[in-house]
């Protein structure tokens, strides 16, 4: 058990690297369990998610090997397409290992996945659209079980543009035999990054970042070295978070035009933005002013993975705003500790009415998942006064050597055993 012990107040400056994105580092690791040869993937980030992915990974049967910042996982001996129970409960991801089990091994068996608790988040969607591929599926005692002698392409709608059944539809079906067609499918950026992945390996996918994606089954995938896209949800951690303490950083490596439904809101909040190539540069001077409604989409839209953090700006703006969580039930759980340190929130089912004020007060608050740990952290880097963010290892799961970034931008924060 570790804790950060933050002194607020600090303005910051300066620069800060963006860090591979995990939302695309997990699918594509994934993938790697559909070919026999070495998947190289650059600049991994160190976060707890990576890891528990990897260590699925080689529980079964395959092989991993970090050179550097890099990593090589080669699945030529993957043995096993059944997931331990106590590995699913520890990354939500592991459900993204369902499809491409299913196609090299015609079987895979998974515990009902894991990771934050932000909501129901049913795998209903992955489960319909591997059932399109002609898998059989049964749920026995907290147990996903799938069969299938041969993947056949199909057409496949999806009830709404999930991200993640997107992706284990698009896993399956590029060993499918003939084409698939997944229609309203999301459109994240990562989604476009794992197409470029899986075309690099030889399959053939296109559509990728529209509601349609055609995929056609191939039968061999080749090993490949490829570097996945910035994590766009890193930088508008740091971007919210020079929002709230103030000053001028660059977050290098990330795209404005991913993120371009957070950089609007901050210029609503009085911030100058200016992106360039893969360059975000924010400054802020005075008061913070409120914008009035901020509500979660699919991309396009606002991401919910950034709500919790502008939640926590909105609570230090003038004026009042309403947030709206549509995609995730439970999204609320951190609000109890940001009014410790003095916000002004009411929460009525999806909405949070926030009233904001001058400034937080230093507080002792317990992070229960990852962006709501986040949101915390950075209430406490605008606080006044000693904070202390408890149960970090929720931030661990998706920020890679958060404290030591902050700390590089003028803040004071550190982490310590409890």
């Amino acid at each position: 058990m570790e804790k950060y012990i933050i002194n607020g107040g600090n303005k910051l400056y300066g620069g800060v690297k963006i860090q591979t994105a995990k939302n695309s580092v997990l699918p594509i690791l994934a993938a790697a369990v559909l070919t026999e040869e070495k998947v190289r993937i650059l600049n991994v980030p160190h976060i707890t998610d990576v890891k528990n992915m990897v260590k699925i990974l080689n529980c079964l049967g395959c092989k991993s090997v970090y050179e550097g910042e890099d990593i090589i996982i080669d699945s030529s001996s993957a043995d096993c397409s059944e997931i331990p129970r106590a590995l699913a409960h520890e990354l939500r991801s592991s459900v993204f290992l369902l499809g491409p089990l299913t196609a090299r091994f015609g079987k895979a068996k998974i515990a009902y996945p894991g990771g934050c608790d932000i909501g129901l988040r049913p795998v209903d969607l992955h489960l319909n659209g591997l059932k399109r591929l002609g898998v059989r599926i049964k749920e026995n005692n907290g147990y996903i079980e799938c069969e299938c002698e041969k993947l056949a392409g199909n057409e496949i709608m999806l009830d709404c543009p999930s991200v993640g059944a997107t992706e284990n539809i698009m896993l399956a079906a590029v060993r499918a035999e003939g084409e698939t067609i997944i229609k309203n499918a999301a459109r994240e950026p990562e989604i476009e990054d794992l197409q470029k992945f899986l075309n690099a390996a030889g399959c053939k996918v296109r559509g990728a970042g529209s509601g349609t994606i055609v995929v056609e089954g191939v039968k061999k995938i080749r090993g490949v070295t490829f570097q996945p896209m910035a994590d766009r949800i890193e930088a508008g951690t740091f971007l919210i978070a020079a929002a709230m303490c103030g000053g001028e950083i660059a977050a290098v490596g990330a795209s404005g035009e991913n993120i371009s439904s957070l950089l609007h809101k901050l210029r609503e909040n009085g911030c100058k933005i200016y992106s360039k190539n893969d360059k975000i540069i924010l400054k802020r001077k005075g008061a913070l002013v409120s914008v009035k409604s901020i509500e979660t989409q699919p991309y396009p839209g606002f991401p919910t993975d950034l709500q919790a953090q502008m939640t926590a700006l909105c609570c230090i703006c003038r004026g009042q705003s309403i947030v709206t969580e549509n995609l995730f039930e439970t999204r609320f759980k951190y609000v109890p500790e940001l009014r410790k340190m003095g916000a002004d929130i009411t929460v009525i089912d999806r909405n949070a009415f926030v009233r904001g004020r001058e400034k937080f007060n230093g507080a002792t608050v317990v992070a229960c998942d990852l962006r709501g740990g986040a949101a915390l952290v950075l209430a406490a880097l605008a606080a006044e006064g000693r904070s202390e963010v408890l149960d970090i290892s929720h931030t661990d799961r998706g920020y890679g050597l958060f404290e030591y970034k902050l700390r590089s931008l003028g803040a004071d924060i550190v982490r310590v055993a409890v």
